[in-house]
């Protein structure tokens, strides 16, 4: 049996309301981190809108641009939120390019998707003939 101490422990929220307001601080906090899509490395920011590495340090450096450090296989880099990339390229190159290197992108995307999926079909039916021819003999 678990005895409860009255003595409020420091740094802990006693009320569930504190708790739940504690929690969506932190959510709000890290949540935008946390989401799927919302954030990219440098070189996914440089490859899809075109910035340069000493643009993306200049707005760090200014501070219009959050990142946290990641490593993976002990190589660095660093990771940005999508939204603040997006109008820091809106900002430097405007609504014209910004739009232009996220059509590029989508394009890139569906035609690797495309040479995929044909490759797929070709093997489907290779594999198609193959049975048929079996089932003909």
């Amino acid at each position: 049996m678990r005895v409860q101490s009255s003595a409020p422990r420091a740094g802990k929220c006693e009320t569930r309301a504190g708790h739940r307001a504690t929690l969506e601080m932190m959510e709000l906090h890290d949540g935008e981190w946390a989401r799927k899509g919302a954030t990219l490395s440098d070189k996914t920011a440089r490859s899809e809108y075109g910035l340069t590495q000493d643009e993306i340090f200049a707005a760090i450096d200014a501070g219009k641009l959050q990142y946290r450090p990641a490593a993976m296989h002990g190589n660095p880099w660093l990771r940005l939120l999508r939204r603040e990339v997006e109008e820091l390229a809106t900002s430097l190159h405007g609504e014209r390019y910004l739009q232009g290197q996220q059509a590029r992108t989508e394009l890139a995307r569906i035609n690797g998707e495309l040479k995929r999926l044909r490759a797929q079909l070709a093997a489907l039916e290779e594999r198609r003939s193959l049975l048929l021819s079996e089932l003909g003999e």
